[in-house]
């Protein structure tokens, strides 16, 4: 699910697309600011549109992530190699899609996509709320790499089902409200063994495996009782969630030993495991009193030795890293051609 629209078909065909060509300019910015010490090498892999979400092939090779490019009017999934060349479209193009990643050994993608409720992207929610996402019907797919033989698994009509992500050991981790609150399961590869995996009131999502697959990482919201946890429900009613606080989690892959990681009283959100499964690199406005400045943070697994890790007056998200953990990629707002555009960088990681 992306944030802030980063201020976030039953028959799928794959639709080649040119890759975006990066705009002309006199001079360029540096890609690694003052204070990005564990940064190097940064390089762009997308220029123009809104593009986000970018995750990792379990080989390192190739990058599947959404974006609005090529006059989509909202998100579409794209699949391109690791440099950034041969990005190809592999959603229908109808509906709004998230959370695409791929399968451990490539044989197939998944991804969220609203297309089976209707082809036109859903309504935006009514911002007289104040900031909401909106809880659109998304049912998780799965196809084949160039996007056909789309399949619908864990299908339950009418209810939110995204976020998913995928274990090295074929578990799919994902978030869905058809239990009547926003709660996380885990299934095989072909749908069977649904189990859920979380019961406290409140959102859990945007969940990870860690490398072993042995733990799970994600980000949640616990309402206190009264107003905030009413406030709560009532928008859950209307399919709508209010992320303004969102606290980073830990657990065992089957729900168990359940503990808070973060304390920030922030938007904190996209966590994902280090290689060595004991630091956690996330998303934050922590420290932003305005909270539309987020910037990528490190942590230990037990809360401590939080440190920044950019410092982009702006948008730095979605990181993860490669496989191997030498990699980062990530999306930002950082060189774009306009105000607010978003765009995915890849970095080498320097301890």
């Amino acid at each position: 699910m992306r944030p802030l629209r980063l201020l976030p078909a039953l028959l799928l065909a794959a639709c080649a697309t040119a890759p975006v060509a990066p705009p002309a300019a006199t001079s360029t910015p540096p890609l690694v600011l003052p204070g990005e010490r564990h940064l190097a090498n940064v390089r762009q892999l997308s220029f123009g549109g809104e593009n986000a979400e970018a995750y990792w092939s379990f080989d390192g090779k190739l990058l599947i992530f959404q974006s609005t490019r090529d006059g989509a009017p909202c998100d579409q999934q794209y699949v391109m190699d690791a440099d950034g060349s041969k990005v190809h479209r592999v959603s229908s193009g109808k509906g709004r899609t998230t959370c695409g990643y791929f399968f451990p050994d490539g044989s197939r993608i998944l991804y969220s996509s609203t297309h089976a409720a209707s082809e036109a992207c859903p309504p935006q929610p009514d911002m007289s709320l104040g900031y909401v996402w909106p809880l659109s019907d998304y049912q998780i797919y799965t196809t084949r790499p160039d996007g056909s033989d789309a399949k619908i698994l864990a299908p339950a009509p009418g209810f939110y089902t995204a976020e998913a992500t995928i274990s090295k050991d074929g578990w799919i981790v994902f978030t869905s409200t058809r239990d009547g609150d926003l709660d996380m399961y885990k299934m095989r590869l072909d749908g069977s063994d649904l189990t859920r995996l979380t019961r406290e009131p409140g959102y859990d999502g945007g969940a990870f495996f860690s490398a072993d697959g042995k733990r799970i990482v994600y980000r949640a919201s616990r309402p206190a009782p009264g107003k905030e946890m009413d406030d709560y429900r009532s928008l859950l009613a209307r399919k709508l969630v209010r992320p303004s606080k969102l606290e980073i989690m830990v657990m065992d892959a089957d729900g168990t030993n359940v503990r808070q990681v973060t304390k920030l009283g922030a938007g904190s959100f996209a966590p994902f495991f280090f290689p060595d499964g004991k630091r956690i690199i996330f998303s934050s406005n922590y420290g932003d009193p305005k909270g539309r400045n987020f910037d990528l943070y490190m942590v230990k697994d037990d809360g401590s030795g939080l440190e920044r890790v950019t410092t982009y007056d702006g948008f730095d998200g979605f990181p993860m890293f490669s496989p191997d953990g030498k990699k980062l990629v990530f999306a930002s707002n950082r060189n774009g051609s306009r105000p607010g555009e978003t765009n995915l960088f890849v970095a080498d990681w320097v301890e």
